[in-house]
């Protein structure tokens, strides 16, 4: 069958959309980061590999932003991940209910982020804040906390706000993964006098893997871009205890004045996230069952 050449335009309004809004800033960030751009001046200078040096050897809020993006991550992808697929497994049949609570558990995820920020800045507040007053009923008072104000434990706090705000979008994934399995695998293990654990371990989760792996690099790339919740709730504070990568680059850049070394943090940015993914990606390839 001949494809006529003209079917090919259909590509051109994609290309350009994606050619303005990815690929010349990605182009624009790696060509700036190599000078001395102040984002306002037409001129500048070419520094080569300074802004790189300089962020690896001699930032220490840099080094601080990566450590705390990194638990910040790993926090959500594990109990993000862990509370989807519990739930999932629980509303995995389709009955009334279930349709029901899996809107409720989604409808988090199509608030903005300004508005969960403004939600959660109110559960945290320590005085007037919904989770202190909690505990206090419940005569636990000891654990009231300053949740946002206090640096040991407030990049945890905005973890847990991320996992409230996106585990049930993670849900849907993985409830459509567990319909995708056939049931007649379950029905044969049972025959064979398997537990539900074993069921679990030998038939759900191995055939889940591509729900999974979906799940986590969707879970680790939000985690790596969650500026709006973070700079709208903490701002980065107190004393950069909860300042991420992408919080630090609007600081470099909008604040400081420093595009040309955003732009090299914005690179190394870009590394991490796809050094990471791919890493996953293997990871949980390797654990991919076909049937």
């Amino acid at each position: 069958m001949k494809i006529s050449k003209a079917i090919y335009l259909f590509f051109i309004p994609g290309l350009i959309l994606y050619s303005i809004f990815f690929l010349f800033p990605t182009v624009s960030a790696l060509y700036y980061s190599f000078t001395d751009w102040d984002g306002i001046s037409a001129d500048f200078n070419y520094v080569g590999f300074a802004n790189y040096e300089r962020a690896v050897t001699g930032d220490s809020i840099f080094m601080k932003s990566v450590g705390n993006n990194l638990e910040f991550m790993i926090f959500v992808a594990i109990f993000q991940t862990l509370a989807a697929l519990i739930f999932a497994i629980i509303l995995v049949k389709n009955t009334k209910v279930n349709y029901y609570l899996r809107a409720l558990f989604f409808f988090p995820t199509i608030l903005s982020s300004v508005s969960v920020a403004f939600i959660w800045a109110f559960v945290y507040d320590p005085n007037l804040g919904i989770l202190n007053q909690l505990l206090n009923l419940l005569g636990i008072g000891f654990l009231t906390q300053n949740w946002l104000g206090n640096g040991d434990i407030a990049i945890y706090s905005l973890a847990f706000t991320q996992v409230w705000f996106h585990a049930g979008q993670m849900l849907i994934i993985f409830v459509a993964g567990l319909h995708a399995i056939p049931n007649d695998l379950y029905e044969a293990a049972k025959m064979e006098g398997a537990s539900k654990w074993q069921l679990f371990r030998k038939i759900t989760w191995p055939l889940l893997a591509p729900s999974a792996t979906i799940v986590i690099a969707y879970t680790t790339i939000q985690s790596f871009q969650a500026f709006d919740l973070i700079f709208a709730l903490t701002g980065g504070g107190p004393n950069y205890s909860t300042e991420i990568i992408s919080t630090y680059i609007y600081t470099v850049a909008f604040r400081n004045y420093d595009f040309g070394y955003a732009s090299g943090i914005s690179v190394i940015f870009m590394c991490i996230i796809a050094l990471i993914t791919y890493i996953q990606f293997k990871v949980l390839r390797s654990n991919r069952v076909s049937y």
